[in-house]
């Protein structure tokens, strides 16, 4: 076996639990944003860069949709990494600025008519459905949902006592 082989195999596994979790931790976490997102993207600056976009064909709609998707997804880190440093307020914006951004400039409709896009979107799609209906995806997205409440509650209670 080559060098290149042997690490291939050690890493190989390493890499797909990284990025499986990446990918279930972003999914959760957009779908609890995705109603808050949704108001605010009905501002008047939203609307116009997404009307702009429609305005757009297919192939620089594509182009639109890489660039956010290369500028914009290391946000998700850099957002975690100013809420693990005590920055809690300052990574939420980061994220939220970020995930509207992108929400607002990656118009599907219009990059489903690109068969390659469409196709290889309906097959990520499907597995993430797929995955989305497995048993331990419920049970964790229900503890998510549980944090989530216990958080909210507890920044009531903390607000209602005078503390910010």
């Amino acid at each position: 076996m080559t060098r290149r082989a042997i690490l291939k195999t050690i890493f190989e596994p390493f890499v797909i639990v990284v990025a499986a979790v990446y990918f279930a931790l972003d999914a959760l976490a957009l779908s609890s944003l995705k109603p808050f997102l949704k108001k605010i993207a009905n501002l008047k600056l939203f609307k116009f860069i997404a009307l702009w976009v429609a305005s757009l064909g297919p192939y620089p709609t594509l182009a639109l949709f890489l660039i956010p998707l290369i500028l914009l997804e290391p946000i998700k880190p850099l957002s975690a990494y100013f809420v693990a440093s005590g920055q809690f307020k300052l990574g939420m914006l980061v994220l939220i600025v970020g995930e509207i951004l992108k929400i607002t400039i990656v118009e599907r409709e219009k990059l489903l008519t690109i068969k390659a896009f469409a196709f290889v979107y309906d097959f990520v799609s499907g597995w993430l459905t797929w995955i989305q209906a497995l048993p331990p995806w419920q049970v964790v997205k229900h503890s998510f949902d549980d944090f989530i409440h216990w958080a909210r509650k507890l920044n009531h209670d903390a607000r209602a006592r005078g503390f910010q």
